[in-house]
């Protein structure tokens, strides 16, 4: 039996994936900067440090701290009538009243067909079918630009859920904001139609603070990396179980498998916080390492949450060809999408010049389903999702650190630019405040 065969079988029934989940999703909350979020990055380092991992540590880094307090949402005309809402991340303390205008998708050509100044927006957390991504912190920073007093942010999907989810990349935004379920927003959406006018507050701070990163090294010491990471924070109105409890889980997986098998480079295992507030944990990892000593990074943000494993290129066609051997060696399929994205934690090491591979899932339905909701709990995940997702993982990773694979091509930053502008991404990357006059 192969060195590889061992490895594999033993992964087949580890526990251990599902216990790090566990452990992850028993914490009151893992919300970026609180003590939750430190717990994660222990219970992380311990699990690296149980998989053989060396040089294992936490680091901190600074974080504007955003914690949540009351909030309330009130249909003062045609009627008075209250309905529960949670605030937004980074929403900032204060009140807004004024009409309530529905913009809908909350796309360029339906805020440009409203009157927004002065109002309270409502958006669906949706984007137009066929269409591309419409972001929510573009939505709120179209509202922004566009003078409106208050933003209300309905889900889509049923079930009395309202969603969550950063209004900026790491800063307090500029107005209150908060989120309502789908059916709430139903009935804001016929008051709209009537009309009406809403009131809302909100009770929130934002002080200095600090989040925590865990990381250790697999594997020869050599000048060049692979780094897989994965984000231990998550939303603290739930127990991140989807997002991203099971992308840490499967990144242990990977890295029991990692640990028994010959590595021909260095491979760097982190779990980064914030990134649920902007991705300042990657941003400061990606800080504290020399992109040229990397030659590529795997995000596991996404992956173990469904059966098949999907893949995000950023523009570098060479890891189809990696990704094709490995589902063709286990025979297990791997759905690949040549996608650019800046909304995980790829995005400080793609602008920073290094190849960025992002390991998510095939969901069940469009959109962000239970994430950023109450609902994300550790019933939705499967043990087995965890455990061949980190199979997988590893044998992508090896491949990627082997001295026998083609050197990985540095992403062109200028064509990438390009090619989000080619897709539509640069609307919203504006109103969002990331988009790449330069590139690093």
């Amino acid at each position: 039996m192969t060195e590889e065969a061992r490895a594999l079988g033993r992964a087949w029934t580890d526990e251990t994936p599902w216990d790090v989940l566990t452990a992850l999703t028993e914490l009151d909350h893992r919300l970026a900067g609180h003590e939750g979020e430190r717990r994660a990055a222990e219970i992380t380092a311990g699990a690296l440090r149980d998989a053989g991992a060396r040089d294992v540590a936490t680091t901190s880094f600074d974080l504007p701290v955003w914690t949540r307090g009351d909030c309330s949402l009130r249909v003062t005309e045609p009627t008075d009538r209250e309905f529960e809402a949670i605030a937004l991340p980074y929403s900032p303390a204060g009140a807004a009243s004024g009409g309530l205008v529905d913009v809908g998708y909350a796309t360029d050509d339906e805020f440009d067909s409203a009157d927004v100044d002065g109002a309270v927006v409502l958006a669906s957390t949706d984007s137009p079918p066929g269409g591309r991504l419409v972001h929510r912190m573009e939505k709120y920073g179209r509202a922004v630009d566009d003078g409106a007093a208050g933003f209300v942010f309905y889900n889509h999907k049923d079930g009395q859920l309202p969603p969550t989810g950063s209004l900026r990349f790491g800063r307090e935004g500029e107005i209150p904001a908060v989120g309502v379920s789908t059916e709430t927003g139903a009935w804001l959406q016929e008051y709209a139609d009537r009309g009406g006018e809403v009131a809302l507050s909100v009770d929130a701070h934002t002080e200095p603070g600090e989040g925590t990163n865990t990381q250790g090294v697999l594997g020869p010491d050599t000048d060049e990396e692979v780094v897989v990471l994965a984000h231990h924070d998550a939303h603290d109105i739930a127990e991140g179980a989807l997002d991203n409890g099971c992308g840490v889980a499967t990144l242990v997986a990977a890295a029991r498998v990692l640990a028994d098998l010959d590595l021909d480079c260095r491979v760097r295992l982190a779990t980064v916080g914030a990134e649920e507030v902007g991705l300042q944990g990657a941003s400061a990892l990606a800080d504290r390492l020399d992109p040229e000593s990397v030659r590529a990074v795997v995000n596991l943000d996404g992956a173990g949450r469904y059966r098949t494993l999907r893949a995000f290129l950023h523009g570098t066609d060479h890891f189809e060809g990696v990704l094709d051997r490995v589902s063709d060696d286990t025979g297990h399929p791997i759905e690949v999408r040549d996608a650019v994205h800046p909304y995980s934690d790829h995005w400080p090491f793609l602008r920073a010049g290094v190849p960025a591979l992002q390991l998510h899932s095939v969901t069940p339905e469009r959109g962000r389903g239970w994430g950023h909701t109450h609902a994300d709990t550790r019933d939705k995940a499967d043990a087995r999702n965890l455990r061949e997702h980190g199979m997988l993982a590893a044998l992508v990773v090896r491949e990627l650190a082997s001295d026998d694979s083609e050197t990985v091509p540095r992403p062109d930053g200028d064509a990438l630019r390009d090619r989000l502008d080619d897709d539509g991404m640069r609307p919203g990357m504006e109103a969002a405040g990331v988009w790449p006059d330069g590139w690093n």
